[in-house]
């Protein structure tokens, strides 16, 4: 049964994409960072290889995920994500991070 996700891209894939801030993923269970991305490359497939590698699927370095101010970047990629995102309470955040000195 799919699972209706609520996914915020940062403004450069919002761009490339032709979207609105936030977008609605229908996801299979179990939802996870790879069945939500997964779902978003299938619908956008303009953003394969801008979230993570083409191959490996791992993340690209300067993309983070966020759901209610949790950095979930580092988290195994098949770990099911919190319940209040599977119930819609709260967003997939894709963010671009920003590095310099």
């Amino acid at each position: 049964m799919a699972t209706l996700i609520r996914v915020v891209l940062p403004e450069h894939l919002r761009r490339l994409a032709g979207v609105a801030e936030e977008v609605d993923l229908e996801v299979e269970a179990p939802v996870s960072q790879q069945t939500v991305l997964d779902a978003l490359e299938a619908r956008y497939p303009m953003l394969r290889g801008t979230v993570r590698d083409h191959v490996t699927h791992k993340r690209r370095a300067f993309i983070r995920f966020f759901v209610a101010g949790v950095d979930l970047s580092h988290e195994p990629r098949d770990a099911p994500l919190p319940a209040a995102v599977v119930a819609g309470e709260e967003p997939f955040m894709v963010v671009g991070a920003i590095a310099g000195g």
